[in-house]
Formats: C-alpha cells, sequence, structure tokens
C-alpha cells in the first residue's frame, strides 16, 4: 500500500540461534557490515577468552588450598579427639561371593564388636568390617569420647581427592560463570542491535514508498 512503511526486517539470526563464536566476530573487524556492536561483542569474547583460564586456574589454587587446609586441620582435630582401639566380633561376619578379590578387600559388612570405651566400659556396637571375619577376630574402631563408633581420620588420599574435587568445581564454575555472561552481553547487544534496525528502517523506509 502507497505511503505505508512496511515491517522492519531484523538481520537473520545464526543458523539454529546458536552462539556466534567469538572468534568469527573477530574476524569480520574489516567487514564494511561490522557495526559497533559486533566490535563490542568481540572484544568481550576476546576478554573473556583471555581472563576466564586465569581466574580459573586461579580460583582452582584458592579454593584448592582453603579445601586442603580445612580437610587436613579436620582429620588432624579427629586424631586428636578420638580413640583407636581394639575391638572383637562377636560373631561371624558375612562372606563376600569372591573371597579373595580386590574387590573383596575393599568392601566393609556391618558386623556387631565388642570393645573398651575411653572410660573402661565394656560396650557393644555395629561396625563394618573386611568380609569373611570369624567370631573372636580382631579389628580396629576409632571411639569418641562419648564411646560411640565414630569414622576414622581422613587418610591422606582422601584429603588430596576432596582437595581436588573442590579445586576442579572452582573452576568449572568461572567458566560457567565466563560462558553466562558472554551469553548476557550478546543478548543485550542483540537487542540493541534490533532496536537501532528499527529506528533506521523508520527513517528510511519512507524513501522508498511512493506518493499515491
Amino acid at each position: 500500500m502507497s505511503g505505508v512503511i512496511p515491517p522492519a526486517q531484523p538481520p537473520p539470526e545464526p543458523p539454529h540461534h546458536e552462539l556466534v563464536h567469538p572468534l568469527s566476530l573477530w574476524r569480520w573487524r574489516h567487514n564494511p557490515l561490522y557495526r559497533c556492536t559486533d566490535r563490542l561483542q568481540g572484544r568481550i569474547a576476546l576478554a573473556l577468552l583471555l581472563l576466564v583460564p586465569l581466574l580459573g586456574l586461579g580460583a582452582m589454587f584458592l579454593t584448592g588450598d582453603a579445601a586442603h587446609r580445612h580437610y587436613r586441620a579436620a582429620a588432624e582435630h579427629h586424631r586428636q579427639t578420638l580413640h583407636r582401639t581394639t575391638a572383637v566380633l562377636t560373631h561371624d561376619a558375612p562372606d563376600h561371593p569372591e573371597p579373595g578379590s580386590a574387590e573383596a578387600r575393599e568392601n566393609r559388612y556391618p558386623a556387631t564388636v565388642r570393645f573398651i570405651d575411653p572410660n573402661g566400659r565394656t560396650r557393644t556396637a555395629e561396625t563394618g568390617v573386611l568380609p569373611g571375619l570369624n567370631a573372636g577376630s580382631s579389628v580396629h574402631v576409632w571411639v569418641d569420647a562419648d564411646g560411640a563408633i565414630a569414622e576414622p581420620p581422613m587418610s591422606a588420599a582422601q584429603i588430596r581427592s576432596r582437595t581436588m574435587g573442590w579445586a576442579l568445581v572452582a573452576f568449572l564454575t568461572v567458566t560457567l560463570a565466563g560462558a553466562a555472561a558472554y551469553r548476557c552481553a550478546a543478548v543485550v547487544l542483540r537487542r540493541r542491535n534490533l532496536a537501532e534496525w528499527d529506528t533506521e528502517w523508520a527513517e528510511t523506509a519512507p524513501r522508498w514508498t511512493t506518493s499515491p
């Protein structure tokens, strides 16, 4: 219809609405269609590509160091507050389907044991023992100040494993935060591009229409 401004058509979306690769934005810097927002998005992407690995490594080191000190202090505290004593099985422990296997040596089955607590009282409780132990066999247990069986202090391998786990979580958190920041910036710049496109189209479209 003459004199009616046709609606603005936004620039085409990337295929499947996927994020534009940051390096592709950097390659477009000499393209005449390259907009200021594209240049800004490319700089944001480049900054994140440089900062995220550095920040991730820093977070991984700081978190790992804090976790290692925490777990080491907790293990030392448990060694000082818990009492290691010898207990005796009151009945045979269940046997493993594959006696002598590596899996059998790692498994623990619940069994009732009798031991003397730090106050000199004879007590019975349930704890995990190796499969196949006969009644009367001796096992070592850790007992707290109240005479209850407690988990043993963490070993060096357990401390190392948990420390590495927290360090990895810290690195992944920084990486995901960087990806989310880039995504938010891309969405904001995309909306700004559409708004500018509408404004420019409203100024340009009347020149393409003809009077009746």
